[in-house]
């Protein structure tokens, strides 16, 4: 089984060697990896280029001019090959080497799951090895998705048949497309998923969606804006109420 990844950057040098090397660290090695770049003024793709001489050749690159990245994200998974597709951001990081592994046996044994997700860690970019807040999947659930709640976006893997099927990233929404993408495969698709009880990624604060109230705002109307058109029954009270709930979620370590 080949598991694709795809990363978009934009001007990402202080972080996409990181990103990079976590994935040609991982134990599984049957990786197809893109790096889909937004067209980088930096140095982003000169430390790709090295990267990519340094990995033997084994990374795929397109850097040109986007519409942001949930376009980037599309881009690469129309030209992947992989029978899997996950989502590594440019500033992210997978959390072990052993991550792609315990996809890669989960799905192989269990044909019929159509995706997994697990768990995140978010870290402040200047201490990368301190945990500041744990956003676990092991509480989602369907009914959930009403008050803005999906499985975290950067542990959930999914077959490439599924996007063949039921379509990518709607581009319409700039900060929560991801929310769409899942609310769409898992609630009106009812796609079969499961959750692994693993810490799968390392996140470094000040993402789109999370760097200002203004943005986190802006979230929250798409959301429920996506709702609507998925014909999900809920409303912009219901999605802000989110906030104080994830607290309680996201500072609960995992309990195995």
């Amino acid at each position: 089984m080949t598991i694709s990844i795809i990363t978009a950057t934009y001007n990402s040098e202080k972080t996409i060697a990181n990103t990079i090397d976590s994935v040609f660290a991982q134990t599984f090695q049957d990786v197809d990896y893109w790096i889909i770049d937004g067209g980088s003024t930096d140095a982003t793709m000169a430390i790709v280029q090295q990267r990519n001489e340094q990995y033997h050749g084994r990374i795929h690159w397109v850097s040109e001019p986007d519409e942001g990245i949930y376009d980037a994200m599309n881009k690469g998974i129309q030209r992947c090959s992989g029978k899997v597709v996950g989502i590594l951001n440019s500033d992210d990081f997978f959390t072990s080497p052993h991550v792609l592994q315990a996809i890669a046996n989960y799905l192989e044994q269990h044909t019929a799951i159509q995706a997994v997700y697990g768990d995140v860690h978010f870290v402040q970019p200047e201490r990368p090895t301190q945990c500041t807040r744990y956003y676990s999947g092991r509480f989602f659930r369907n009914w959930l998705i009403p008050w803005g709640f999906i499985p975290p976006h950067p542990s959930f893997y999914v077959r490439k048949e599924v996007f063949d099927n039921y379509g990518y990233y709607n581009t319409r929404y700039r900060i929560s497309a991801d929310f769409e993408l899942i609310a769409r495969l898992s609630y009106l698709h009812a796609i079969p998923m499961h959750y692994l009880p693993i810490d799968m990624i390392t996140m470094r604060m000040g993402g789109v969606s999370t760097c200002s109230l203004q943005a986190r705002w802006q979230g929250a109307k798409e959301i429920a804006a996506a709702c609507r058109a998925l014909g999900i029954r809920t409303n912009l009270l219901f999605v802000t109420a989110k906030y104080p709930l994830k607290l309680l979620a996201a500072f609960c370590k995992k309990k195995q």
